[in-house]
């Protein structure tokens, strides 16, 4: 008998959770049933998100390395990677910056109180430093020996050192393709881990959603509707008004145009809700329909499928900031700063796979002192979700491929004037 795939699997063990429940909150919580299931299913939950921080650092660390180190094959194309990168880290920001906006303007999840957060929140102390200080702790905090960050799981400090590390290989070249080869197989090791842990994901959610809707009302079903029509429309937003918009200031071409070259990845994207199987599909609309340079598409399309992260930067931003309200905790702009820069550097290190968004999730979480349990509410909606944030992604990789051609070709046509 052929199992159902592993989004149905996650479904049914959502509905599940949600049904039992909503049966031990009937049943009250004096109930003898109720005290066994709570606790068994807060030890299944407990595992389930304690693999997902198990996991964490390596696969932050290899994904990041590995992807910087993907220059390493584009030495001589220095204005193609540059021109590369910052539109990476532009278009995401602008995301970023949308997300927080919305989060702020409608604070989705405020006034509702979850007390299955309050042994998470008890050591919790709310850090109101000056805007120096945080610099120069936030500078100090990022250079530390990698071994220590490594063991005691400090993840800005791993992703510094990843960043380095990377572009050390893209300097060495060959003279380092043993070490490049060994992080390739590292990631490819956490990657199967990372689906080990998905095929445990619908007892986890099971878990989790039972002790949730088991000990919460139902005013917390309205608020996440909430929170799904801010991520949505926010998506949508930065997805057919933002992206188009760049594209059409840049390079001319309308928003039309593009997505009729590119609807067949577009849509790959959002039934596969992974950018690295889409990865040729979205190479070939890219160089056939999009008629962009098979050198440009193929340095800029699998390096985005790997570091540029628009719907998943927005998403994880988003979630912060929803989490902190239903935690009670109103975040200063210095956290919401870091909140920035950590969604930022979390969906660079989210690998091009299904729901990879919920394992670094727990580090923007945790980089401002938020409940990492609290992404048990996110599980239910995190697949629906991610269809439309990897469309989202994908969309960015294929606008900054037809942005990068048609800056590069404006610097050599001004190079061949001037010669």
């Amino acid at each position: 008998m052929k199992l159902p795939s592993l989004n149905v699997q996650i479904l049914l063990g959502a509905a599940l959770g949600v049904a039992l429940g909503l049966y031990f909150h009937a049943l009250g919580a004096e109930h003898q049933l109720v005290q066994g299931g709570v606790y068994t299913a807060s030890l299944i939950g407990t595992l389930f998100i304690d693999l997902l921080k198990m996991i964490l650092i390596p696969l932050v660390f290899c994904s990041i390395a590995v992807g910087i180190a993907n220059l390493r094959q584009h030495q001589q194309m220095h204005s193609v990677w540059l021109t590369t990168l910052i539109f990476f880290i532009s278009s995401m920001a602008i995301a970023i910056v949308l997300a927080l906006l919305a989060g702020n303007y409608f604070k989705p999840g405020a006034g509702l109180h979850l007390a299955m957060f309050d042994h998470a929140m008890q050591n919790f102390q709310a850090k109101q430093l000056p805007l120096p200080e945080f610099f120069a702790q936030f500078l100090h905090g990022l250079f530390v020996n990698p071994f220590t960050a490594l063991s005691q799981g400090n993840v800005l400090a791993v992703v510094c050192f990843a960043l380095i590390l990377g572009i050390t290989l893209v300097v060495g070249g060959d003279r380092y393709k043993g070490i490049l080869a060994l992080l390739q197989e590292g990631l490819a090791i956490t990657m199967q881990i990372v689906g080990w842990i998905m095929r445990l994901a619908p007892l986890g959610i099971a878990a989790l959603l039972l002790q949730l809707v088991a000990i919460q009302d139902v005013a917390m079903l309205s608020t996440l509707a909430k929170f799904v029509a801010v991520v949505v429309g926010t998506t949508l937003l930065h997805g057919v008004v933002i992206l188009p918009l760049i594209l059409y200031l840049f390079t001319g071409r309308t928003p039309i145009w593009f997505w009729q070259g590119a609807r067949e990845a577009l849509m790959t994207a959002f039934a596969t809700s992974s950018s690295s199987a889409t990865l040729p599909v979205t190479l070939r609309c890219t160089t056939q329909h999009l008629h962009v340079k098979p050198e440009i598409a193929g340095f800029v399309i699998p390096l985005g499928a790997t570091i540029n992260m628009d719907g998943t930067a927005l998403y994880e931003a988003a979630a912060a900031l929803f989490i902190a309200n239903l935690a009670g905790i109103e975040l200063s702009m210095v956290q919401q700063l870091i909140v920035f820069f950590t969604a930022m550097i979390a969906a660079m290190g989210a690998p091009g796979i299904p729901s990879a968004g919920m394992v670094t999730m727990v580090m923007v979480l945790q980089s401002v002192g938020l409940p990492a349990e609290a992404i048990a509410i996110l599980l239910p909606i995190d697949r629906l979700l991610d269809t439309l944030r990897t469309t989202v992604n994908v969309e960015g990789d294929m606008v900054g491929s037809l942005v990068v051609q048609k800056f590069i070709a404006q610097k050599e046509a001004a190079t061949l004037h001037l010669s």
